[in-house]
């Protein structure tokens, strides 16, 4: 199994909701690297998105794309190419440096709310990259690019949702205090749709005490190969 595809490929949906879907464009990656088209009442948008055979059908079934949003500083991905098939910009968090001039796109800066929709922007704090979460309070979705996730090197065998390795032992707590998710969307693995808010508190309060078994699982996954 490698670590990330490339070439062309197949989609695997995921995180079919009322309000959007995800795929997983490389489905047999270790990564497991997910994109999201969210539906909103501004139209469709979409997050951190890879490119794969039949993403655009999967997407206008939502309706059409109003813009595409990176929330992680190193989640450039295919952001541009879906910028330019459908003329619409990239949508960067205003504070966040070093992607903008990597963008082959127009770009535009946001805070606060996501467009014309009720996703509201969150700041991830964490001392190793830059990081950006959408909430939305009505549906009760949360989306988290790299701070969260559930592909297998992300969380224990106990955890339905995991601290990302290189933040097991400062995780951040703080930057998800107020947020009660019917649903978590992850950037790497299938989101979680089933007690989500239990899911994101154990996974932040257990983060440091469950950081050995994480490690060991880790290393077990990577030497497997």
């Amino acid at each position: 199994m490698s670590m990330k595809g490339s070439g062309a490929t197949e989609l695997e949906e995921i995180d079919r909701f009322e309000g959007g879907v995800g795929w997983l464009a490389y489905p047999d990656e270790r990564m497991q690297r997910a994109s999201h088209a969210l539906a909103t009442e501004d139209g469709v948008w979409l997050v951190d998105p890879v490119d794969a055979n039949g993403v655009d059908d999967l997407v206008a079934e939502f309706g059409e794309v109003a813009g595409v949003v990176v929330l992680l500083d190193r989640h450039k991905r295919d952001a541009a190419a879906f910028a330019e098939r459908h003329d619409v910009s990239v949508h960067i968090p205003s504070w966040m440096s070093g992607v903008a001039g990597d963008i082959d796109a127009p770009v535009e800066r946001f805070d606060g709310q996501l467009g014309e929709t009720s996703y509201r922007l969150r700041m991830v704090a964490t001392p190793l990259w830059q990081e950006a979460a959408l909430y939305h309070e009505e549906n009760e979705t949360l989306v988290v690019s790299e701070a969260l996730g559930t592909a297998s090197y992300m969380h224990t065998d106990t955890e339905r949702l995991g601290v990302h390795p290189a933040l097991r032992l400062l995780p951040p707590r703080q930057s998800f205090r107020d947020f009660t998710p019917e649903r978590v969307l992850v950037g790497h693995g299938a989101g979680v749709h089933e007690h989500a808010n239990a899911a994101l508190g154990a996974a932040l309060s257990g983060s440091r005490r469950r950081a050995p078994a994480l490690y060991l699982k880790a290393a077990r996954l990577f030497l497997s190969n």
